[in-house]
């Protein structure tokens, strides 16, 4: 199976599930809809790491690739996720180039990076772990903030980086709207724009958490990694709608659109 990086070196997008649930059976099944990528959410989701190490071989069986959000930019933190064997990671709240650069260096051994080897999970299910990792773990940190807007293009210019992936509710709340998606705004409109811009110029993708009803419109925008669904606002819809039927009642107007 090809790596983030392969599929994005080919310039493929890439569609993704979120996992908020610490659960192997749900990820696996989110990984068997067919996701390139499932994540689980050690950040806001109720993950921990001993729950990432089942949810990232639940993934794996699904056919797809684990990657993890960390709860913040910290290298114990980035290191042992990668070490359970998830293929990426995302960083939040990455505003300046001292904490990109900390970002790659907590992803990649030496003497590109400063990683602790021990990958006593990932190194199982590669022939040459040591070799292979500096050049298969995706290096995703978080754009979210007018200040890392307004570093962007030297974040960018960070050598290691792959991608960036936007999270709408804390970029909104740092541009004055209301947490989500804010599509018309002008201000949240021409943030987007300057961050797929960016990404352009400086040969790394674009990323974003977004929703099936989203994703056509931030493909169009030039988005290439693209978040559609989370299994805990999934479940919910579905169950609101299935009790809703049950009981007559006309089919329930519920956000199915993930911002955080």
């Amino acid at each position: 199976m090809q790596t983030l990086r392969e599929l994005w070196a080919d310039g493929q997008p890439t569609l993704g599930g979120w996992l908020a649930v610490p659960s192997t059976v749900t990820a696996e099944a989110t990984a068997r809809t067919g996701f390139d990528f499932v994540c689980a959410d050690n950040q806001h989701g109720a993950i921990d790491y001993q729950a990432t190490v089942g949810i990232v071989q639940a993934i794996l069986l699904g056919g797809s690739r684990p990657i993890a959000r960390v709860p913040w930019n910290e290298p114990g933190v980035i290191g042992k996720m990668l070490d359970a064997g998830a293929q990426g990671v995302i960083v939040p709240m990455v505003n300046t180039v001292a904490e990109a650069e900390a970002v790659v260096r907590s992803s990649r051994y030496s003497p590109v990076g400063t990683r602790s080897f021990g990958p006593v999970l990932a190194g199982m299910r590669a022939g040459d772990y040591a070799t292979a990792a500096n050049d298969t773990v995706a290096v995703i940190p978080m754009i979210e903030t007018v200040q890392a807007i307004a570093n962007l293009d030297d974040i960018l210019a960070v050598p290691g980086i792959d991608a960036v992936y936007v999270g709408p509710a804390d970029l909104s709340l740092t541009l004055g709207l209301p947490p989500g998606n804010n599509d018309g705004e002008p201000a949240f409109d021409e943030a987007l724009a300057t961050i797929v811009a960016a990404c352009r110029k400086a040969g790394v993708v674009p990323g974003i958490h977004a929703s099936g009803a989203l994703a056509e419109r931030r493909l169009e925008q030039g988005f290439q990694m693209i978040t559609v669904a989370g299994d805990l606002l999934a479940m919910r819809t579905r169950l609101t709608e299935e009790l809703a039927q049950a009981r007559g009642a006309a089919k329930p107007t519920t956000s199915t659109t993930a911002v955080y």
